[in-house]
């Protein structure tokens, strides 16, 4: 089809999806815009340092499992190693994280924040954390369980991703 030309009347679609039918819009629009204030605040915190989501992905990782290597932030987030490559070397030239050779397999190379890796990680949680905690508030929801379990669910496919939530323990909060 020739993108310039105007495509015959009846392939042009005019009427809208429905909020609900087949597929319930209102619960997938609601996660985009979700998602978008939810990443906003820590957005306007990574600008300052020339940063993205990509960065804020990896400090947060490296953050919460010092020494995990190379190999395991790949698996754990899905990358390859050219988009890891280039946000790595950017914190690590920064001085956000280190790479340290592995004691066991002189190949790896192990990350760890460094105290200026830290103090940016805690700075964006604290901004996610309020967002998050404020909407719990507005919504009046007394125990987060079921919210816990439902985003537990929506996160589980991946091996890597169990793997994470089941050395960290995060699991079902309403069968406890």
């Amino acid at each position: 089809m020739n993108p310039t030309a105007l495509p015959d009347a009846d392939e042009i679609v005019r009427e809208p999806l429905p909020t609900r039918g087949e597929l319930d819009f209102r619960l997938i629009e609601l996660f985009f815009f979700a998602y978008r204030e939810f990443t906003a605040d820590a957005d306007s915190i990574l600008e300052r340092y020339g940063f993205g989501r990509a960065h804020h992905r990896i400090l947060h990782f490296v953050n919460r499992d010092p020494g995990m290597t190379i190999a395991d932030i790949l698996e754990l987030l899905q990358i390859t190693k050219q988009s890891l490559s280039r946000v790595l070397r950017q914190l690590v030239d920064e001085g956000f994280v280190v790479q340290i050779q592995g004691t066991d397999d002189r190949r790896q190379r192990r990350l760890y924040p460094t105290h200026r890796g830290r103090t940016l990680t805690l700075e964006l949680s604290r901004a996610q954390g309020r967002r998050i905690d404020a909407a719990f508030r507005a919504a009046a929801l007394t125990d987060p369980g079921l919210v816990n379990d439902f985003l537990l669910e929506m996160g589980i496919d991946r091996k890597a991703t169990r793997d994470w939530f089941a050395k960290k323990g995060i699991g079902k909060e309403t069968d406890l």
